[in-house]
Protein backbone atom coordinates (compact mmCIF):
# COMPACT_ATOMS: atom_id res chain seq x y z
CA UNK A 1 0.00 0.00 0.00
CA UNK A 2 2.90 2.33 0.23
CA UNK A 3 4.29 1.93 -3.00
CA UNK A 4 4.60 4.04 -5.66
CA UNK A 5 4.31 2.93 -8.98
CA UNK A 6 7.12 3.65 -11.69
CA UNK A 7 4.99 5.28 -14.52
CA UNK A 8 3.50 7.91 -11.31
CA UNK A 9 6.79 8.90 -10.09
CA UNK A 10 7.86 10.62 -13.25
CA UNK A 11 4.81 12.98 -12.92
CA UNK A 12 4.92 13.56 -9.41
CA UNK A 13 8.59 14.50 -9.92
CA UNK A 14 7.76 16.93 -12.58
CA UNK A 15 5.01 18.47 -10.99
CA UNK A 16 7.54 19.12 -7.74
CA UNK A 17 9.93 20.76 -10.33
CA UNK A 18 7.21 22.78 -11.89
CA UNK A 19 6.63 25.04 -8.37
CA UNK A 20 10.42 25.92 -8.68
CA UNK A 21 11.16 26.48 -11.98
CA UNK A 22 9.86 29.94 -13.90
CA UNK A 23 10.64 30.80 -17.60
CA UNK A 24 11.01 34.21 -16.55
CA UNK A 25 12.25 35.69 -13.14
CA UNK A 26 10.50 37.43 -10.96
CA UNK A 27 12.93 38.98 -8.92
CA UNK A 28 14.30 41.09 -12.20
CA UNK A 29 10.76 42.65 -13.29
CA UNK A 30 7.34 43.64 -11.89
CA UNK A 31 4.66 40.53 -12.28
CA UNK A 32 2.56 42.90 -14.12
CA UNK A 33 5.35 43.86 -16.69
CA UNK A 34 6.29 40.27 -17.27
CA UNK A 35 2.54 39.12 -17.30
CA UNK A 36 0.30 41.96 -18.52
CA UNK A 37 -0.10 43.09 -22.56
CA UNK A 38 3.10 45.35 -23.85
CA UNK A 39 1.28 47.46 -26.32
CA UNK A 40 -1.38 48.44 -24.39
CA UNK A 41 -1.67 50.47 -21.27
CA UNK A 42 -5.58 50.02 -20.61
CA UNK A 43 -6.27 49.36 -16.65
CA UNK A 44 -9.44 47.51 -16.03
CA UNK A 45 -11.89 47.85 -12.92
CA UNK A 46 -14.16 44.99 -11.90
CA UNK A 47 -17.27 45.91 -9.58
CA UNK A 48 -19.29 43.68 -7.13
CA UNK A 49 -22.42 45.05 -6.17
CA UNK A 50 -24.20 43.00 -3.71
CA UNK A 51 -28.33 44.40 -4.12
CA UNK A 52 -30.96 44.29 -1.87
CA UNK A 53 -33.26 41.62 -3.87
CA UNK A 54 -36.32 44.39 -3.24
CA UNK A 55 -34.01 46.88 -5.29
CA UNK A 56 -32.60 44.69 -8.27
CA UNK A 57 -35.30 45.98 -10.33
CA UNK A 58 -34.55 49.87 -10.04
CA UNK A 59 -30.73 49.45 -9.29
CA UNK A 60 -30.65 47.62 -12.99
CA UNK A 61 -32.83 50.20 -14.59
CA UNK A 62 -30.88 53.33 -13.47
CA UNK A 63 -27.64 51.51 -14.17
CA UNK A 64 -28.84 51.10 -18.06
CA UNK A 65 -30.03 54.68 -18.28
CA UNK A 66 -26.75 56.15 -16.47
CA UNK A 67 -23.87 54.21 -17.32
CA UNK A 68 -23.83 54.07 -21.16
CA UNK A 69 -23.73 57.67 -21.22
CA UNK A 70 -20.73 57.71 -19.11
CA UNK A 71 -19.41 54.86 -21.96
CA UNK A 72 -20.34 57.13 -24.84
CA UNK A 73 -19.01 60.56 -23.82
CA UNK A 74 -15.75 60.80 -25.76
CA UNK A 75 -14.80 63.25 -22.51
CA UNK A 76 -14.29 60.49 -20.52
CA UNK A 77 -10.97 57.92 -21.32
CA UNK A 78 -12.78 54.89 -20.33
CA UNK A 79 -14.98 51.75 -21.63
CA UNK A 80 -17.96 49.71 -20.27
CA UNK A 81 -16.67 46.37 -21.78
CA UNK A 82 -19.21 44.73 -19.75
CA UNK A 83 -22.31 44.87 -17.41
CA UNK A 84 -24.30 42.13 -15.99
CA UNK A 85 -26.65 40.36 -12.77
CA UNK A 86 -25.42 36.87 -11.68
CA UNK A 87 -27.91 34.25 -12.53
CA UNK A 88 -25.99 30.97 -10.50
CA UNK A 89 -23.69 32.28 -7.83
CA UNK A 90 -23.77 34.88 -5.47
CA UNK A 91 -27.68 35.71 -6.29
CA UNK A 92 -29.24 39.58 -6.42
CA UNK A 93 -25.63 40.85 -7.75
CA UNK A 94 -24.49 43.09 -10.77
CA UNK A 95 -20.65 42.97 -12.03
CA UNK A 96 -19.59 45.27 -13.90
CA UNK A 97 -16.47 45.27 -15.98
CA UNK A 98 -14.68 48.78 -17.23
CA UNK A 99 -11.77 49.42 -19.27
CA UNK A 100 -9.58 52.67 -18.84
CA UNK A 101 -7.74 53.57 -21.67
CA UNK A 102 -4.66 54.80 -20.24
CA UNK A 103 -3.98 53.17 -17.06
CA UNK A 104 -4.16 54.68 -13.98
CA UNK A 105 -4.17 58.92 -15.44
CA UNK A 106 -6.91 57.97 -17.26
CA UNK A 107 -8.09 56.21 -14.32
CA UNK A 108 -7.50 59.56 -12.15
CA UNK A 109 -9.10 62.05 -14.69
CA UNK A 110 -12.13 59.66 -14.69
CA UNK A 111 -12.49 59.95 -10.77
CA UNK A 112 -12.08 63.73 -10.76
CA UNK A 113 -14.73 64.46 -13.82
CA UNK A 114 -17.49 62.31 -12.62
CA UNK A 115 -17.41 64.43 -9.05
CA UNK A 116 -18.32 67.13 -11.16
CA UNK A 117 -21.23 65.11 -12.97
CA UNK A 118 -24.26 66.14 -11.40
CA UNK A 119 -26.56 63.40 -13.09
CA UNK A 120 -24.04 60.55 -11.66
CA UNK A 121 -23.73 62.22 -8.20
CA UNK A 122 -27.22 61.47 -8.09
CA UNK A 123 -27.53 58.18 -9.44
CA UNK A 124 -24.39 57.18 -7.11
CA UNK A 125 -26.56 58.27 -4.05
CA UNK A 126 -29.91 57.01 -5.14
CA UNK A 127 -27.56 53.69 -5.81
CA UNK A 128 -26.37 53.64 -2.25
CA UNK A 129 -29.84 53.13 -1.27
CA UNK A 130 -30.38 49.96 -3.15
CA UNK A 131 -26.91 48.05 -2.04
CA UNK A 132 -25.76 45.67 0.62
CA UNK A 133 -22.18 45.97 -0.29
CA UNK A 134 -19.91 46.33 -2.91
CA UNK A 135 -16.07 45.87 -4.03
CA UNK A 136 -14.05 46.32 -6.51
CA UNK A 137 -10.68 45.26 -7.80
CA UNK A 138 -8.42 47.32 -10.26
CA UNK A 139 -6.67 44.58 -12.74
CA UNK A 140 -4.65 43.90 -15.97
CA UNK A 141 -5.09 41.85 -18.74
CA UNK A 142 -3.28 38.65 -19.57
CA UNK A 143 -0.85 38.80 -22.73
CA UNK A 144 -1.99 35.87 -24.05
CA UNK A 145 -5.70 36.12 -23.79
CA UNK A 146 -8.34 37.85 -26.11
CA UNK A 147 -9.01 41.53 -26.25
CA UNK A 148 -12.55 41.39 -24.65
CA UNK A 149 -14.81 43.57 -27.66
CA UNK A 150 -18.60 43.69 -27.81
CA UNK A 151 -20.51 40.88 -29.20
CA UNK A 152 -23.75 39.98 -29.98
CA UNK A 153 -26.04 37.89 -28.61
CA UNK A 154 -27.89 36.12 -26.70
CA UNK A 155 -25.35 34.71 -24.90
CA UNK A 156 -24.54 33.77 -21.21
CA UNK A 157 -21.39 34.28 -19.77
CA UNK A 158 -19.26 32.80 -17.01
CA UNK A 159 -17.05 34.49 -14.73
CA UNK A 160 -14.00 32.11 -13.09
CA UNK A 161 -12.86 33.94 -10.04
CA UNK A 162 -8.95 31.87 -8.69
CA UNK A 163 -7.44 32.79 -5.49
CA UNK A 164 -3.63 32.24 -6.32
CA UNK A 165 -1.12 30.96 -3.48
CA UNK A 166 1.22 33.95 -3.18
CA UNK A 167 4.21 33.68 -5.44
CA UNK A 168 2.77 32.04 -8.00
CA UNK A 169 1.17 33.88 -10.94
CA UNK A 170 4.26 33.85 -13.14
CA UNK A 171 3.49 29.93 -13.12
CA UNK A 172 -0.38 30.20 -13.50
CA UNK A 173 0.42 32.73 -16.56
CA UNK A 174 3.10 30.44 -17.98
CA UNK A 175 0.27 27.23 -17.78
CA UNK A 176 -2.15 29.60 -19.52
CA UNK A 177 -0.56 31.05 -22.03
CA UNK A 178 -0.38 27.18 -23.74
CA UNK A 179 -4.01 26.53 -22.32
CA UNK A 180 -5.63 28.93 -23.63
CA UNK A 181 -5.50 27.10 -27.04
CA UNK A 182 -7.02 24.35 -26.02
CA UNK A 183 -10.50 26.58 -25.66
CA UNK A 184 -10.35 29.34 -28.26
CA UNK A 185 -12.18 26.80 -30.67
CA UNK A 186 -15.62 28.23 -30.09
CA UNK A 187 -14.65 31.56 -29.58
CA UNK A 188 -15.78 31.29 -26.17
CA UNK A 189 -13.05 33.14 -24.56
CA UNK A 190 -14.04 36.88 -23.47
CA UNK A 191 -11.03 37.97 -21.02
CA UNK A 192 -8.11 36.93 -18.61
CA UNK A 193 -7.45 39.43 -15.94
CA UNK A 194 -5.20 39.65 -12.91
CA UNK A 195 -5.93 42.12 -9.58
CA UNK A 196 -3.20 44.67 -9.33
CA UNK A 197 -5.34 46.58 -6.57
CA UNK A 198 -8.31 44.99 -4.30
CA UNK A 199 -7.77 41.41 -3.46
CA UNK A 200 -4.41 40.24 -4.49
CA UNK A 201 -3.35 37.59 -6.47
CA UNK A 202 -6.82 36.96 -8.29
CA UNK A 203 -7.09 35.70 -11.69
CA UNK A 204 -10.71 36.19 -13.57
CA UNK A 205 -11.16 34.54 -16.15
CA UNK A 206 -14.53 35.38 -18.72
CA UNK A 207 -16.31 33.01 -21.06
CA UNK A 208 -19.35 33.48 -23.17
CA UNK A 209 -21.75 30.41 -24.29
CA UNK A 210 -25.33 29.70 -25.57
CA UNK A 211 -26.49 28.09 -23.10
CA UNK A 212 -25.77 26.41 -20.21
CA UNK A 213 -25.78 22.84 -22.36
CA UNK A 214 -22.94 24.31 -25.16
CA UNK A 215 -20.46 24.96 -21.89
CA UNK A 216 -21.11 21.69 -20.52
CA UNK A 217 -20.23 20.62 -24.01
CA UNK A 218 -17.38 22.59 -25.11
CA UNK A 219 -15.70 21.96 -21.23
CA UNK A 220 -16.44 18.15 -21.97
CA UNK A 221 -14.72 18.48 -25.20
CA UNK A 222 -11.49 20.05 -23.65
CA UNK A 223 -10.82 17.05 -21.94
CA UNK A 224 -10.46 14.99 -25.27
CA UNK A 225 -7.60 17.38 -26.78
CA UNK A 226 -4.01 16.11 -25.68
CA UNK A 227 -2.16 17.71 -23.35
CA UNK A 228 -5.13 19.75 -21.61
CA UNK A 229 -5.07 17.18 -18.66
CA UNK A 230 -1.54 17.47 -17.68
CA UNK A 231 -2.03 21.52 -18.02
CA UNK A 232 -4.95 21.31 -15.15
CA UNK A 233 -2.77 18.96 -13.44
CA UNK A 234 -0.35 21.14 -12.44
CA UNK A 235 -2.17 24.35 -12.26
CA UNK A 236 -4.34 22.99 -9.49
CA UNK A 237 -1.82 23.40 -6.75
CA UNK A 238 -1.74 27.14 -7.31
CA UNK A 239 -5.22 27.61 -6.30
CA UNK A 240 -6.13 28.21 -2.79
CA UNK A 241 -10.07 29.30 -3.94
CA UNK A 242 -12.18 29.38 -6.84
CA UNK A 243 -15.54 30.50 -7.58
CA UNK A 244 -17.72 30.24 -10.40
CA UNK A 245 -20.78 32.99 -11.48
CA UNK A 246 -22.91 32.31 -14.86
CA UNK A 247 -23.85 36.16 -15.63
CA UNK A 248 -26.88 37.21 -17.88
CA UNK A 249 -25.67 40.47 -19.53
CA UNK A 250 -27.94 43.39 -18.52
CA UNK A 251 -30.07 45.40 -21.93
CA UNK A 252 -26.74 47.96 -22.85
CA UNK A 253 -24.04 45.76 -21.94
CA UNK A 254 -22.11 45.95 -25.22
CA UNK A 255 -21.11 42.43 -24.49
CA UNK A 256 -24.54 40.40 -25.00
Amino acid sequence: RGLTSSSQRPREDSWLKSLFVRKVDPRKDAHSNLLAKRETSSLYKIQFHNVKPECLEAYNKICQEVLPKIHEDKHYPCTLVGTWNTWYGEQDQAVHLWRYEGGYPALTEVMNKLRENQEFLHFRKARSNMLLSRKNQLLLEFSFWNEPVPRPGPNIYELRSYQLRPGTMIEWGNYWARAIRFRQDGDEAVGGFFSQIGQLYMVHHLWAYKDLQTREDIRNAAWHKHGWEELVYYTVPLIQEMESRIMIPQKTSPLQ
